[in-house]
């Protein structure tokens, strides 16, 4: 019974990471969405939150990962220099200049590509077992095609509004933001798809980096630290003549960079790392439109929001393709559990092999000749009567 209890808990701690990861982000894009609409600059907010999250993870890392923490080489800090550069920096400041050149509802829709371009790129770096003739491998391709199209059918299909007990009788809640430029959605469009593209690239670089240095808290201070410098450089450039901007605070603004810098960069670097040991990049970014999923289960309580139709549809459909690409991976990794059972159970053969031996110690045993064309029954019988002797001598 204890054994099953452990079998089951180490076959959900991945879900129950990654759907936390998720929750984190939904909250992210709440707050750092009411900062930016206060007049916060999201190169400033970009370095804010690396700043935050780089002072709060370093001493667990400094801790926690003293003996795991390998040398630092020239290639692994160069691909640290890129991790630092591709999503702290690129990803996030191209999402929101993308959305002022489009809308919130458009940049969020263009960012569930995402688990699609992760699939496609570790395919090609072969980080990602596929075989188009094999059933779980189309299983994960069409999971992942279902994750993307659930969540579009999400954001852009609205349908009916269904009356739910607590939010009958009471208007849609609407924001009030800032007015958005939509002159230039193609410009917006390549943006956002870019900052998609750094994003994968992050995730695929992230696991492989890890293979060569497996210190997840370690790789995430070096992360973070590194977007904090870069994106500093970045945020001296654009911002400058303007002082005032990095003024902060006891606010919202501060809110978002302490929030998004904790769980959003410091916490969603590291689960990231440890699942993807186990589970692979496709794996992480599967489960993303799930933050669209749970952003409006909580807005229809939180703030009474109606709920659509065409949301719940979105929903479903997200399941049911997060369902293929976890049955479609179940066969790509031994658990915990499964490797200690092996062992345990090879130990076992060894051991009554030795036992076996130790009945008889003087017991050899007698192959036939290759060379001899065969045993007669005469031969045998006189081999029978030698090898009773040598076992009672």
């Amino acid at each position: 019974m204890a054994k099953q209890k452990h079998m089951a808990y180490d076959r959900a701690k991945p879900f129950v990471a990654v759907i936390f990861l998720q929750s984190g982000l939904a909250g992210m894009d709440i707050l750092s969405k009411v900062a930016l609409n206060e007049g916060m600059s999201n190169y400033v907010l970009v370095v804010y939150r690396h700043a935050v999250a780089t002072i709060v993870i370093a001493p667990f890392a400094f801790i926690l990962d003293k003996k795991a923490r390998p040398s630092m080489t020239v290639p692994i800090f160069t691909k640290i220099l890129l991790l630092g550069l591709l999503e702290p920096v690129i990803d996030q400041n191209l999402y929101f200049l993308g959305m002022k050149y489009t809308s919130a509802t458009f940049a969020a829709t263009m960012c569930n590509i995402l688990p699609a371009i992760t699939f496609v790129m570790a395919c090609m770096c072969k980080l990602e077992k596929v075989k188009l003739t094999n059933i779980r491998s189309q299983a994960k391709a069409f999971g992942t095609l279902a994750t993307v199209a659930g969540a579009m059918l999400m954001t852009l299909i609205k349908g009916p509004i269904l009356e739910l007990l607590w939010t009958r009788g009471r208007s849609m809640h609407e924001s009030k933001g800032q007015s958005m430029n939509h002159q230039e959605p193609i410009k917006g469009a390549l943006m956002i798809t870019a900052g998609c593209f750094s994003w994968s690239t992050f995730i695929i670089l992230q696991a492989i980096t890890l293979k060569t240095y497996p210190a997840e808290l370690s790789l995430t201070v070096w992360i973070c630290l590194m977007g904090t410098v870069e994106g500093t450089i970045l945020a001296l450039v654009m911002e400058r003549g303007k002082p005032c901007v990095w003024s902060i605070n006891w606010d919202t603004k501060f809110l978002a960079a302490v929030y998004s810098g904790i769980v959003c960069s410091g916490i969603a670097y590291y689960i990231q790392g440890v699942i993807m040991k186990d589970r692979g990049p496709v794996f992480v970014t599967a489960f993303n439109p799930v933050c669209m999923v749970i952003v409006a289960i909580l807005s229809s309580f939180i703030l009474s929001e109606q709920m659509y139709l065409g949301r719940v549809v979105g929903a479903i459909v997200i399941v049911l393709g997060l369902y293929l690409v976890v049955w479609g991976k179940s066969k790509d990794y031994n658990s915990p559990t499964q490797l200690m059972d092996e062992e345990i159970a090879s130990n076992k053969q060894l051991t009554d092999e030795d036992v076996e031996a130790n009945k008889f110690p003087n017991h050899s045993v007698i192959s036939p000749d290759p060379s001899s064309k065969g045993i007669t029954a005469g031969d045998e019988h006189h081999q029978g009567e030698k090898n009773k002797k040598e076992i009672y001598s």
